[in-house]
């Protein structure tokens, strides 16, 4: 093994995860998305985990451990203020639903339950500051008693429309998912 190697394998801490917290972090182009009715090539996802794959693509595998906290933020790609004082249209995540991995079905909803959901949190947009950004996230604790495995899920996102009170609901096609690690 080259030197180069050793140190690089001994910067990323193999086998350790990084976080007592994870974060998936979710960003939307609006614009696109509201256009096509749809999240292909309007999403892109990214997380802090050690050894998931996917980053920046609609099928991230993000790595936890059981009892992990994971919080699941999204944002729209363009969220400064506009010269005009308004803010662009933001994306919430109106739920998560884990998929049934057992059947193999992979619209099937889980019956088991793989975290405790700690409910969404987010700021209404006139609270925004130049100086902060604002999001909106939902926040869950693996279960310790989940199994070890490969978990599927399906993001239910509410976007809003640009100039309009309307909503739009549209869900992750491209299943992301989270690979529970026994403790």
């Amino acid at each position: 093994m080259t030197n180069t190697k050793q140190a690089d394998e001994q910067k990323q801490n193999p086998g350790q995860l990084n976080s007592v917290q994870l974060n998936i972090v979710t960003l939307v182009n609006m614009e696109r998305a509201t256009a096509t009715g749809s999240l292909n090539d309007a999403m892109f996802m990214m997380d802090n985990s050690v050894g998931g794959t996917g980053q920046g693509t609609r099928q991230l595998e993000t790595v936890c451990k059981q009892g992990q906290v994971i919080n699941w933020i999204i944002r729209p790609i363009d969220m400064e203020r506009r010269i005009d004082g308004t803010w662009p249209p933001m994306p919430k995540i109106n739920n998560i639903v884990v998929l049934d991995t057992e059947t193999g079905d992979e619209e099937d909803v889980a019956e088991r339950k793989l975290f405790t959901e700690l409910k969404i949190y987010g700021m209404p947009d006139r609270m925004r500051s130049p100086y902060t950004p604002v999001y909106y996230y939902w926040a869950g604790t693996v279960l310790s008693t989940a199994r070890p495995g490969v978990y599927k899920y399906r993001l239910v996102v509410e976007l809003e429309r640009e100039n309009s009170k309307d909503k739009l609901y549209l869900n992750t096609i491209d299943h992301p998912s989270i690979r529970v690690l026994e403790v």
